[in-house]
């Protein structure tokens, strides 16, 4: 299998991209595949939380240049268009799926490949891990969703100069830039992204998903929507029995046990 998809007991769905002998390059096989397992764990509620990572040295290489190269010489813009159409599949879910998601970049995050890790929440990385959006280097435009989610981490100038040059940037830049939330040494790097994971998933499921929603829409909004959208959801949490045990937790000094409800 090209993806590998294992939920432990904690409510923690681990994908790994599983095609290491080729740095985990998006061919059109393995894009279908995280396409389907992405939409699979977006609607499987036993999953309160994402980790994505890759086998072996790499996150992701981003495309397959030889099935790219393939499909350009023999005009098979059918394949082309399926393998984008795949990826904004799987940035449009992460995105909107009501559950943290986290990438632990093990490597190399380049291309699509860095997209993939930007459509995520946070970015947890080994000391190893780089990121580019290349395409510039091979005449492309980025896909992916990286003109979206770039721009709104490091900021619109900075975005355009990693874009247009194609530079690789290794760990201690990207977390400088705000690209990486926290780098690691390479055997703690999935127990650190899944740590963070956990953490997400022990919190109040309804008030967590609000807010995710609202910080990601307030880019869009005046503040006047930003504050009535605040109250409508606080309001709306008031009510839940998770809210009265989080408040009854606190003043117990005790840590809650949230319920979903």
């Amino acid at each position: 299998m090209l993806v590998l998809l294992d939920v432990d007991d904690d409510g923690i769905g681990t994908i790994t991209l599983n095609r290491p002998e080729k740095l985990n390059a998006l061919s059109n096989e393995l894009s279908k595949e995280l396409a389907e397992t992405v939409l699979r764990v977006a609607g499987n509620t036993r999953v309160r939380a994402v980790v994505i990572t890759g086998a072996g040295r790499a996150f992701c290489a981003g495309g397959d240049i030889d099935s790219m190269r393939r499909h350009a010489e023999e005009h098979h813009w059918t394949s082309i268009r399926d393998i984008l159409q795949a990826g904004a599949t799987i940035v449009e879910t992460l995105h909107a799926m009501p559950k943290p998601t986290v990438a632990a970049v093990n490597g190399p995050a380049a291309g699509a490949g860095g997209s993939l890790a930007l459509a995520c929440d946070f970015r947890i990385a080994s000391e190893a891990a780089s990121f580019g959006l290349v395409f510039s280097r091979l005449g492309l435009h980025p896909d992916w969703g990286g003109t979206y989610f770039l721009p709104r981490i490091v900021g619109t100038a900075k975005a355009l100069e990693l874009i247009l040059s194609g530079d690789i940037i290794d760990a201690a830049e990207c977390v400088r830039l705000g690209i990486f939330n926290r780098v690691t040494d390479a055997d703690h790097l999935l127990s650190t992204a899944r740590e963070f994971a956990v953490t997400f998933a022990a919190k109040a499921p309804l008030a967590l998903t609000l807010a995710r929603q609202a910080v990601h829409n307030s880019v869009n909004m005046p503040l006047k929507e930003v504050l009535a959208l605040e109250i409508e959801n606080q309001l709306r949490i008031f009510p839940t029995a998770d809210a009265k045990e989080g408040i009854r937790a606190f003043l117990e000094k005790r840590r809650p046990s949230f319920s979903g409800v």
